[in-house]
């Protein structure tokens, strides 16, 4: 009799871990089952702020792999639409709840793949039957916001609430569609992933392309009229919308893992082995946004949800359940995103991460070019290195540039991954032409300026 695979959520971790374990296993000798709450599988939930601003045409081409694919090519048994309610571990069984006909099925495992991935942060004022705001993690989220736009009467003003990466991304995005824009954040900066001193710097450019960044603000509730939102209530008056988007973060989505019994770590993740093998539980695995992982550099476990994370995770646990061997590590919190304009990166870690770590340590803050300065073209590129006192090692880095700065955070990711202090880096072989870089590259001024101030 053929094993039996059922995964919960058909997006990035869950689908590799499908495709990886087919690869290993023969369509008779294991049954794939997957379920999918929402319309689509295997999509760049990334790619949806460029979907929304236009810059992205159609739809599709931030699917990878359509249901069809899945169950032509790799006889996987897509579901659609189902959504997995709960999950029996003593009798290897889930329950699903069809969404769109009703009705409900059990299902029985040999082995559970689970892959939700994560939830938008909703505040409880959100949670009302006013139209109009909108999460946005999914594709079907995505999906739901372009036909607001789309619809009469068109919205002309939106609120983004939150700064993380999707808030800014969110914004920008709007800003394209020719929305006047207003983001809301309720801490003293957006874009929390960086220090403050390099948050600045893209508060600058929003500004600059006409979105009106408001922090420190705490918004608490919304106005609607005829049902359909009309303004956003915080602490220091009403600021009038026609739609909402939240960019508040992500949780793990956990809730269901947690009722069944699974573990969950201190972020509020799944708690899995390096193999992603949920920790105590036979036959179960977890990969993606709903597990924590281990930070590489605090030792710390942390939970980052990223498309990149997911897709190597659902990998490694498919290539085990089909019968391989192959772990995953960790991570070191490498992360760029656009800002208008700018390119901002991140690795490793912040100066408060640093610090509650217990590290001792330096940081620099570097000016330089993303080219020889005598190059047409050349644009203005800001690094900063956190280094450990006294070994030198590096701990994180952070770049803002209009051009070429995710090249360079890769850079200093590689340095990072390997243990490399500042020193070392001084003499890194990297590319030279005017075109490209300086004669001394920005990654290794900063070094430089580094190592001198391990030196005082």
């Amino acid at each position: 009799m053929a094993q039996r695979l059922i995964v919960i959520g058909g997006d990035a971790a869950g689908m590799a871990a499908a495709s990886q374990a087919r690869r290993r296993r023969g369509r008779d000798d294991l049954e794939i089952v997957a379920f999918e709450r929402g319309h689509f599988t295997s999509y760049s939930a990334c790619g949806i702020p460029y979907w929304i601003s236009g810059v992205v045409e159609e739809r599709d081409e931030l699917i990878a792999r359509a249901p069809e694919t899945f169950r032509t090519d790799y006889d996987i048994d897509v579901r659609l639409r189902t959504e997995v309610t709960g999950i029996d571990l003593d009798r290897h069984e889930v329950l699903a709840r069809d969404l769109d006909r009703g009705g409900e099925v059990r299902e029985r495992f040999d082995t559970l793949m689970y892959a939700a991935g994560a939830v938008p942060v909703r505040p409880a004022w959100a949670d009302g039957d006013v139209a109009g705001v909108f999460g946005m993690q999914t594709l079907d989220d995505g999906a739901a916001l372009r036909e607001w736009l789309d619809a009469e009467p068109k919205p002309s003003r939106a609120v983004v609430v939150g700064g993380g990466y999707i808030g800014v991304e969110m914004a920008e995005s709007l800003i394209k569609r020719g929305l006047s824009v207003t983001l809301v954040e309720q801490a003293e900066q957006p874009m929390s992933t960086v220090d403050p001193d390099m948050a600045t710097l893209a508060v600058d450019a929003m500004r600059e392309v006409g979105i009106d960044v408001r922090t420190g603000v705490e918004v608490t509730g919304v106005d609607e009229r005829d049902g359909r939102v009309s303004a956003v209530v915080t602490a220091d008056g009403s600021l009038p919308a026609d739609v909402v988007v939240l960019g508040l973060g992500v949780r793990p989505n956990a809730a269901l893992a947690e009722a069944a019994g699974l573990p969950l770590g201190p972020t509020g993740g799944i708690r899995v082995d390096w193999r992603m093998r949920v920790v105590g539980v036979p036959d179960v695995w977890a990969a993606g946004d709903c597990v924590e992982t281990l930070h590489l550099v605090s030792g710390l476990p942390v939970h980052v949800p990223l498309g990149t994370h997911a897709n190597k995770q659902g990998r490694v646990a498919g290539i085990n359940i089909g019968g391989g061997y192959a772990t995953f590590p960790g991570v070191i919190g490498t992360a760029v995103t656009k800002v208008c304009d700018l390119e901002v990166g991140r690795t490793g870690l912040r100066e408060r991460d640093a610090a509650a770590s217990g590290f001792e340590f330096v940081s620099v803050i570097t000016e330089s070019t993303n080219r020889a300065g005598y190059y047409p073209g050349a644009r203005p590129m800001t690094i900063k290195l956190i280094a450990e006192r006294p070994t030198g090692r590096l701990l994180g880095a952070q770049i803002v540039g209009r051009a070429e700065a995710a090249k360079r955070i890769d850079a200093l990711a590689v340095a990072l991954w390997n243990g490399m202090t500042v020193d070392e880096m001084t003499a890194l072989d990297l590319g030279y032409a005017p075109p490209y870089a300086p004669v001394w590259d920005p990654v290794l001024i900063a070094a430089r300026k580094a190592v001198d101030a391990l030196a005082r």
